[in-house]
């Protein structure tokens, strides 16, 4: 018998910041492959204005993906992610079974069901103030610490760059809702 399955708790608190973390199936790097990169991000634009998510700040790992989000109402952030992760996924999958992908044996759980998204949901935490502007940066040096990017502006799955008003992917960021500051949040 397998153990029950791990479910994350959201508190949704209103007027408050979401730093979100969630990972790809036993952390596979199902995200190398740029353009699925760029249609995560797509989809990302796609579902935030429809589900009216705010971005603060974002980036997408080879594993996994940080955001951090402003969901208005408070208790939108979960249907947006489902709804996000669920249409993303089926559309990778659907794709990788039509080219037969070498991946898929990975994917597969002992009971032979296929995965894009680690089970169990991921990190959810309210930010305000001081610890908001942290998980911004923590988001746009990630790139850096893995040693993808020698600057966070050279990566382009992030909002890094539109943080130094450069063309930048994504979402717009919403800087009016971040707490004033020094600006150097790359």
């Amino acid at each position: 018998m397998l153990p029950p399955k791990k479910t994350m708790r959201r508190y949704d608190v209103p007027g408050t910041a979401r730093f979100i973390t969630f990972s790809c199936y036993r952390r596979l790097r199902l995200f190398d492959n740029d353009c699925i990169k760029d249609r995560f991000v797509e989809r990302f634009i796609e579902f935030a204005e429809l589900k009216q998510i705010t971005a603060l700040a974002w980036v997408v790992m080879p594993e996994h993906v940080h955001m951090v989000l402003f969901p208005e109402p408070a208790d939108a952030l979960s249907p947006f992610l489902s709804s996000l992760k669920r249409s993303f996924s089926a559309e990778v999958l659907r794709r990788w079974r039509e080219l037969e992908a070498a991946i898929l044996p990975k994917l597969r759980d002992r009971n032979g069901d296929i995965h894009f998204w680690q089970l169990g949901g991921g990190y959810d935490r309210n930010v305000v103030g001081a610890e908001l502007l942290e998980k911004v940066r923590y988001c746009h040096s990630n790139p850096i610490t893995r040693g993808l990017v020698a600057r966070s502006i050279d990566y382009r799955w992030s909002s890094a760059r539109a943080y130094e008003s450069l063309d930048a992917l994504g979402p717009p960021i919403r800087f009016d809702l971040l707490p004033k500051s020094d600006r150097s949040l790359t």
